[in-house]
């Protein structure tokens, strides 16, 4: 991805394709997890973005070629527009995978992860549930893995990602644990050193892994647009700037959907892609 204008929340054809769009829909999470990368937990709320603000992004997004979209938070089932926003990214053609704690999952949820086009992805810390527990700060252990298993058991495309943070953690029994369970798609990833992670320290570009910014971005609960999850230090804009009579106009798509073009030829489009040209210089340092 490239730069982003304080008029356009998305790169056009003109600038480097983007593929993934993580949406952090809140910092609120029933969870307290030690390690954190945002600092997520009860006390989170879900920022200033408003409804029409994250289904403008889904229209952009879908019109500029993004593929695939991650809602993420915190825990993303529990914004009040969680399950209208995944129905509308997939309505408008997006790949959804929805990245959450699986601790409480409604019916509706239920309903909503059983979409087509629709993916699901966990994090799981111990065969044991002390030990997952003292990763979580609460009780989580049983309801994630019963959730795991129903999942499994519906259908529903999973991956579940374990976090080693060392202390004997039972990283090798977690993994038979899920793949008893019919899990297959299953990571292991070290702590990165970010939110909660860093413990006190400050962030630094040094522990991220390179690639930020390439063919990926992520939007806050706030609408601050930075290269990736890790790197939210990283502003390079916000999807709020723009002036509400800047958003293109909704067309119905031939199938009914509902998209914003990709670009312009008013003047404003031309001022449009003359800001863009001046801001892709600074991608992907995450500069303002």
């Amino acid at each position: 991805m490239s730069t982003i204008s304080s008029e356009s929340a998305l790169p056009t054809e003109q600038q480097t394709a983007m593929k993934l769009l993580w949406l952090d829909l809140t910092r609120k999470c029933q969870l307290a997890c030690k390690q954190c990368y945002n600092a997520s937990g009860p006390d989170g709320t879900h920022g200033s973005m408003r409804r029409e603000d994250w289904l403008n992004v889904l229209d952009q997004a879908a019109a500029c070629g993004v593929e695939r979209i991650q809602f993420i938070g915190g825990e993303p089932t529990m914004h009040l527009h969680f399950a209208e926003l995944v129905d509308h990214a997939l309505n408008v053609g997006l790949h959804v995978e929805v990245y959450s704690n699986l601790v409480h999952v409604s019916a509706e949820c239920w309903e909503v992860f059983q979409r087509d086009g629709l993916s699901l992805a966990t994090s799981y810390y111990s065969d044991q549930a002390e030990q997952h527990n003292a990763v979580t700060g609460r009780p989580s252990h049983a309801r994630t893995r019963g959730n795991i298993e129903r999942a499994v058991g519906l259908g529903i495309p999973l991956r579940v990602g374990i976090i080693d943070g060392g202390n004997g953690q039972r990283v090798d029994e977690a993994r038979e644990d899920l793949k008893g369970m019919g899990v297959s798609r299953i990571s292991v990833d070290h702590v990165r050193p970010f939110g909660r992670g860093a413990e006190g320290q400050a962030p630094e570009a040094a522990s991220l892994c390179g690639r930020c910014g390439t063919g990926r971005a992520v939007i806050s609960p706030t609408g601050e647009v930075a290269p990736c999850v890790f790197s939210t230090w990283m502003g390079v804009g916000n999807v709020q700037d723009a002036p509400p009579g800047l958003y293109p106009q909704r067309h119905r798509h031939e199938r009914g959907h509902e998209v914003h073009p990709a670009r312009g030829r008013s003047g404003r489009g031309r001022r449009r892609r003359q800001q863009r040209r001046q801001q892709r210089q600074l991608w992907p340092r995450g500069r303002r």
